[in-house]
């Protein structure tokens, strides 16, 4: 509160009875403590903080001095709820800093959710975010996406950035527009996986999108305890997180000053390793959790909580290799010393049928299904939720 407002407050004047039925001034001095001190007779003086009334005659009833006193009192309090409600927002409170997200993958991570393509070459609209929204069954858990006014929703505490290959740096609030097409018509998994961290920090968020398509954990994203050459994209995604939150507050002013902590990983990939069912899939689960432990070591963050979200793709049931591998993915997630820090997500559930989807021909990206990557992105950030609530 500024001087200003204090002083205004404390020559608030109210008002007491008399005996007489006439009313006199009751004045509120702003000192430390509130008491009444009686002095002789019917008169009481400002102690420290005190309420003062004056009266002139000094045979006036005990009945008139406890109305005068009950009237004193009640003003007491009623000076105090103002001063309260002035003072309250003003209190200090500490700056919390930036929650840092890391989500890494492939292609499915770039983002493939198609928003509001429509005609032929997407199946006239079947299965688009759009058109999702137009059933009433379904709109109830879409409605977040749009404002009163009918307009998208951008959030102002949460932050994507995301630096696609050979490609110009997306950055910027929470919105459509960060899939690896760099438009406004697709999304990935950060879309709603934003909404549901950043509905739960008081503190601004900031997800870093470090992901590639058509890149295997075998080779592309190999961690440097699995042996043998260090995966470019490896590499890549840890230079990428450093350069991230060294220019956080340029690229994000409303940051600035406010620090951050590097609060998850999110782990979205496997289609490369399972189209190689002979090497990758076999190793999947100890390169799995390599990466993990190699990620956490570069980043200095022991303990940085992991969710590892299952390979999508176009079947609720996986057989052969794609089945070991999603297996591969829940094992590694429940080794004993991830316990409590790492969690592995289902997303099988999610998948939604050819014909009922934007890009009928695209099994490996989901068929481009809004409501698939939606839930994915819900799963994610609840799974992540769940860890960091532990």
């Amino acid at each position: 509160m500024t001087k200003t407002n204090i002083d205004q407050l404390s020559s608030f004047v109210s008002i007491a009875s008399t005996s007489d039925g006439s009313i006199r001034p009751l004045q509120f001095w702003g000192s430390q403590r509130v008491g009444l001190s009686h002095t002789n007779g019917n008169q009481y003086s400002k102690q420290e903080r005190t309420i003062n009334f004056t009266r002139s005659d000094h045979n006036k009833s005990t009945k008139s001095n406890m109305i005068s006193i009950v009237y004193g009192r009640i003003f007491h309090w009623v000076a105090l709820f103002f001063v309260g409600i002035v003072l309250a927002p003003c209190a200090a409170q500490t700056p919390q800093p930036v929650q840092v997200f890391i989500l890494a993958g492939q292609s499915n991570m770039e983002g493939q959710a198609v928003v509001d393509l429509a005609g032929k070459d997407y199946n006239f609209g079947r299965g688009t975010l759009v058109k999702l929204m137009e059933d009433p069954a379904k709109a109830p858990m879409f409605a977040h996406l749009k404002g009163s006014e009918g307009k998208w929703t951008v959030r102002d505490d949460v932050f994507v950035r995301y630096q696609r290959e050979n490609r110009s740096l997306l950055a910027g609030p929470l919105a459509f527009g960060f899939s690896v097409y760099g438009d406004v018509h697709h999304f990935g998994p950060e879309l709603q996986f934003g909404h549901i961290v950043g509905d739960y920090f008081d503190s601004p968020v900031l997800l870093i999108k470090t992901a590639w398509g058509g890149k295997s954990l075998y080779r592309d994203y190999r961690p440097p305890s699995s042996g043998g050459e260090v995966g470019k994209y490896y590499k890549l995604m840890i230079e990428q997180v450093r350069e991230a939150v060294a220019n956080m507050e340029s690229d994000f002013p409303a940051t600035k000053s406010l620090g951050y902590e590097l609060a998850g990983f999110v782990w979205y990939q496997g289609w490369n390793d399972g189209v190689d069912p002979k090497k990758a899939v076999p190793e999947y689960e100890q390169n799995l959790v390599n990466l993990i432990h190699d990620v956490r070591n570069d980043l200095k963050k022991p303990k940085l909580p992991v969710v590892i979200g299952e390979l999508t793709g176009p079947w609720v049931k996986a057989e052969g290799g794609w089945d070991a591998l999603r297996r591969a993915q829940s094992a590694a997630a429940n080794r004993p010393e991830f316990a409590n820090n790492v969690c592995f997500v289902p997303t099988h559930d999610f998948v939604r049928k050819a014909e009922e989807s934007p890009n009928t021909g695209h099994g490996h990206h989901e068929f481009g299904n809004a409501e698939t990557y939606f839930l994915v992105g819900d799963a994610l950030g609840k799974g992540m939720l769940d860890l960091i609530s532990k």
